[in-house]
């Protein structure tokens, strides 16, 4: 139970600091939070070089220090090769002067420092360890260590010798050890020049790398204040295709600020034209609400005159009405997507054109092909689209002038004979509320047209308008090809 307890309570008291951590984090800028690892990723890689380059600095120093012993030994174990146990030399108390060396058999009973354990001064003048008689048996193999002589830094080898002691021979460590000292303050003193530099190498990258965020940002909030989509992040200069991630994210940022002006340009635009375009209408409502509020002061002619006038503009409004609310539509719902036969939607818009247009002759060119040819659509927003462009056609025919439609596998096309579309005209044709010189003595509100290409391209058809051969206008309604499918 109590090592539960102690888990349970591990566990708990990792969550304050995890959210602390993550406190810290939310609190700090980004701008801090960069440059402080890239200081912590350079400050690492410099201590990390710091670090090796010292010991390799002091293996080097001890390297040379023991080839010295190695060779002594060597020398001495030639020299001495007929002496006993004990200590031959002691001179190594003193700097420079030569090796102290000594031998040590590998049994205690042949050691003549034995009678010394008891209470007498060791005899030896370097230390003899377990591990020294192991090498003299042969049980271990030569070795080096570090002791202090006198209070002075020593470096010792023990080897074996063949008459079965083990051969000691030290020398005086003072230069190897200072060496290491003066190494590792001076690569400590490099270690801590490295973090400042590292900590100085951080901020200038963070604000370099940062410069497009920060720009980026002040431009958000320049916009929140003022709502005004005009303003754009400065790029940095260079060759296209070689930009950064965060330079792509700010000329990302510019593109999308630059769609969200083209939208709030054509919200106001689309407000102002709306707004104009209802006040006539309005204004004649309220006239004939007016009048038809003084009814009893009207003769009985005037009061219809003026309740159908009130019914027509209310039709005329309700209409306006219904076409700006589809245009306020960004796209068409995805759901009510199903086969339809453009063969089949047209002859359902022009039957509806015929009864609504009694003195227009409507004649439909249809090949064999585009009776099989379905594609995937809206049935009800495709015939509105085909009754726009009929009712347009049917507007501008002289009396008694046909309007011509012809339907093929890929395309729709609706021709007049009226007067066409000026050259000046053709770009604006689908401008919401654009109305020609010649069609603003006409019925209408100016939103057939820009519906029925919004209705295309939502469907991911093509509508163009251009001027007939011989005159009049032509309209051209291109189905998409690769998802026209033909009916089995």
């Amino acid at each position: 139970m109590s090592g539960e307890r102690g888990r349970g309570s591990g566990v708990r008291d990792a969550g304050p600091a995890h959210a602390l951590g993550a406190r810290w984090r939310r609190r700090r800028p980004l701008r801090t939070r960069l440059a402080l690892a890239a200081t912590a990723a350079v400050a690492l890689v410099a201590i990390g070089i710091c670090t090796a380059a010292f010991f390799v600095i002091r293996f080097k120093l001890y390297q040379q220090l023991d080839q010295n012993l190695a060779q002594s030994a060597t020398l001495i174990a030639q020299q001495y090769d007929d002496e006993g146990p004990g200590v031959y030399t002691g001179e190594c108390r003193y700097l420079g002067a030569p090796a102290c060396v000594q031998r040590v058999p590998a049994d205690e009973a042949d050691d003549p420092s034995k009678p010394y354990a008891s209470g007498a001064s060791d005899p030896y003048l370097l230390p003899v360890a377990r591990t020294t008689r192991q090498v003299a048996a042969g049980r271990h193999a030569a070795y080096y260590t570090n002791f202090r002589l006198e209070g002075h830094p020593a470096r010792m080898y023990t080897v074996p010798s063949r008459d079965g002691t083990a051969l000691q021979v030290a020398l005086r460590a003072d230069v190897a050890d200072r060496g290491v000292r003066q190494a590792a303050t001076l690569l400590a003193l490099v270690g801590a020049a490295g973090v400042l530099l590292a900590a100085a190498a951080g901020y200038w990258v963070s604000r370099t790398a940062l410069a497009p965020v920060t720009r980026l940002t002040a431009t958000a909030e320049r916009i929140a204040a003022t709502r005004d989509a005009r303003h754009r992040i400065e790029l940095p200069p260079g060759p296209a295709g070689r930009e950064d991630e965060v330079t792509r994210l700010a000329a990302t940022f510019n593109t999308m600020l630059g769609e969200l002006e083209q939208s709030v340009t054509a919200q106001r635009r689309l407000v102002a034209d709306a707004s104009h375009e209802l006040r006539t209408p309005l204004t004649a409502l309220r006239t004939n609400a007016e009048l038809l509020a003084r009814a009893d002061r009207l003769t009985p002619a005037q009061r219809d005159r003026a309740a159908q006038a009130l019914g027509r503009q209310l039709r005329e409004v309700t209409g306006l009405v219904n076409d700006l609310i589809e245009l306020a539509r960004d796209e068409e719902p995805h759901p009510l997507l199903e086969e339809v036969r453009p063969a089949a939607l047209v002859a359902h818009a022009v039957e509806a054109a015929r009864t609504h247009w009694p003195a227009v002759a409507f004649t439909v060119d249809e090949t064999s092909a585009a009776a099989a040819v379905t594609f995937p659509g809206i049935p009800v927003r495709l015939s509105r689209l085909l009754t726009n462009l009929l009712d347009n056609a049917a507007k501008f025919s002289p009396p008694g002038g046909p309007v011509e439609i012809a339907v093929t596998a890929h395309e729709v096309t609706v021709r007049d004979h009226g007067p066409g579309i000026r050259p000046e005209d053709l770009p604006y044709v689908f401008d919401r509320f654009y109305r020609a010189e010649s069609a603003r003595a006409l019925p209408g509100s100016g939103l057939g047209l820009a519906m029925a290409r919004q209705i295309a391209r939502a469907h991911a058809a093509d509508l163009t308008a251009e001027q007939a051969p011989g005159g009049g206008a032509l309209f051209r309604l291109t189905f998409p090809g690769p998802s026209v499918r033909t009916a089995t």
